[in-house]
């Protein structure tokens, strides 16, 4: 009785013998790097403030747009997301260095040649899904420097996150004078 191997050359044992190779080599890089295909899990659902900071934004109205309590439509890295409630609002004229005596000191002042231009904090409220990577909100990833516009019924400005936190901020945590609510 003949072998049934007998009609095989060499060649085609090592043409199987690779794709078995190459089939246990696929199996186990696809085991090994789920934490590379799959989602980072999330660990807890928590409230998150977020900031967002305005820089040179022209203003010749006499109100500021952004109210505290309302709520503005935020786009994420271009993907828009949801309406969230404006929790705190603090605004700066436009500020420059002036010289103060010859031994180089400098101060800022408010620059009068730019009067309606102003640099803006405005946080903002939300629940996050946390993972081990930080905060993620509309499935974008909440960190200082992603960019961001926040939309209402008389504006739209692009600006940057500059904060992230999982407490209500204090107001007088940043650098600005004037806040929507009087304190300064």
């Amino acid at each position: 009785m003949k072998s049934p191997f007998e009609n095989f050359r060499k060649a085609d044992f090592a043409l199987v013998g690779g794709g078995v190779v190459l089939l246990i080599i696929l199996v186990i890089v696809a085991l090994g790097a789920n934490k590379f295909f799959f989602k980072t899990p999330v660990l807890e659902e928590r409230d998150v403030y977020f900031s967002v900071f305005f820089r040179g934004v022209t203003i010749t109205d006499t109100q500021v747009p952004f109210k505290v309590g309302e709520k503005t439509f935020i786009t994420i890295r271009n993907v828009p997301y949801t309406k969230l409630y404006i929790t705190d609002v603090k605004f700066d004229p436009r500020r420059i260095l002036l010289a103060t005596d010859k031994k180089g000191n400098y101060q800022p002042v408010v620059d009068i040649s730019e009067p309606c231009l102003f640099d803006f904090i405005v946080t903002v409220k939300d629940k996050a899904k946390m993972t081990e990577d930080g905060a993620v909100i509309g499935g974008n990833k909440v960190k200082i420097g992603i960019p961001v516009v926040l939309e209402g019924m008389n504006y739209k400005l692009t600006g940057v996150i500059s904060n992230v936190q999982f407490k209500m901020p204090s107001p007088n945590q940043t650098p600005m004078k004037n806040n929507q609510n009087g304190n300064e």
